[in-house]
């Protein structure tokens, strides 16, 4: 039985109502209970919990102190290509969209990666859009053979795959991959994927269960945040990661909180998340899941990020660009961007960011063998 089954025996009106009742005393009895329940998740994601956030940041930065120490791995994206057969509304990838499609050679990719290895990173995530037709799985087997020697962890945030070529890429070198479900709202997944392979919600569903039975490594959800209401994104991200850690416990489970951003093909967003909503979620996912990954990228800002730090984020983006062979290519910058950054620093500038704080910039955490 996979997630999808869990998904659809939600009763929303029942989680509002949920939500509505909840305290500011009943925040206080949950954080300090020792393992929390699906309900006490939710309710931490409370119009209630919202006014305990100094009291939820205390706990949170307990527990990840307690399961990661004071420590934040750095990772970067490398683009190999932007072309699309999705028509996705809200991504500046879309098949819809004109910006100068670009795929990049083993040559390029090659020379991408050591630009990056340059900085002192280890970790690196693997980036196309949604097209099989343009990089097809032999183009991303490839890619992975060619850094892996380099990195100590290549990651792929691509198209959906099946367990069979999650399972070829991993004999590849693959370590981890990410696959956001964008929202977990099927009516409303319908609507902003009027077309391509990606309009198959259970297939997207199910796809980080196939990389957890093929053996990948590390495994990243999350929700874009800004489509749907932002409580209940969150609460059904939390079941899919429960989900996930019930069945592969072997698994390293991470969930990336993403908010969408402005890209080529100016959407907007309906349920725009505040920044105080945004700490309120990761604040209620460190507390329940105190041995999830929790990753923040470049979409948020300087400012942001900085303060996040100790509030039970994981792992952080560095040195960021994502336009297709940024990291080499700066003519190429402003024609072919999924979508603008908000914090461009570098690596270094990161990593200081980091040790001022206290914390320490991990740049490798793990060896493939």
């Amino acid at each position: 039985m996979s997630f999808m089954y869990e998904l659809e025996a939600l009763n929303e009106e029942v989680l509002y109502y949920y939500l509505e009742s909840i305290t500011v005393t009943d925040v206080e009895r949950i954080v300090a209970k020792e393992r929390l329940t699906n309900r006490d998740y939710l309710a931490l994601l409370s119009p209630a919990a919202g006014t305990c956030l100094e009291l939820l940041a205390q706990y949170a930065h307990r527990k990840s102190v307690q399961y990661f120490g004071h420590t934040i791995q750095l990772f970067t994206p490398l683009y190999m290509a932007n072309y699309c057969d999705n028509g996705c509304i809200y991504c500046g990838y879309s098949y819809y969209s004109d910006v100068e499609r670009v795929k990049l050679n083993l040559s390029d990719i090659e020379a991408e990666g050591r630009a990056i290895r340059g900085t002192g990173l280890e970790h690196i995530l693997l980036l196309t859009g949604e097209s099989q037709r343009h990089t097809p799985l032999m183009y991303i087997e490839a890619a992975i053979r060619k850094l892996s020697p380099l990195f100590s962890s290549v990651n792929i945030e691509i198209y959906s795959l099946s367990k069979e070529d999650y399972s070829q890429l991993v004999k590849a070198g693959l370590d981890g991959m990410t696959m956001f479900q964008e929202t977990y709202n099927p009516a409303l997944y319908e609507i902003l994927h009027p077309f391509g392979p990606k309009r198959n919600f259970k297939k997207r569903i199910d796809t980080p269960e196939f990389a957890c039975q093929a053996g990948v490594r590390t495994v990243t959800i999350g929700a874009l945040m800004g489509l749907d209401e932002w409580r209940l994104e969150a609460y059904k991200t939390g079941l899919h990661v429960q989900y996930l850690m019930k069945h592969y416990p072997y698994v390293d489970l991470s969930v990336s909180t993403p908010r969408i951003r402005p890209c080529a093909v100016g959407y907007t967003p309906n349920y725009p998340l505040k920044d105080r909503e945004l700490v309120q979620y990761i604040l209620a996912l460190r507390i329940a899941f105190p041995r999830l990954g929790i990753t923040i990228s470049s979409r948020e800002s300087a400012y942001m990020r900085d303060h996040l730090v100790h509030l039970g984020v994981t792992k952080m983006s560095a040195g960021v660009s994502t336009a297709v062979g940024g990291h080499t290519k700066e003519t190429a910058q402003g024609e072919s961007k999924q979508f603008e950054i908000s914090d461009d620093r570098s690596v270094h500038d990161m990593a200081r960011m980091i040790r001022k704080q206290g914390y320490e910039p991990i740049f490798k955490d793990w060896q493939l063998l």
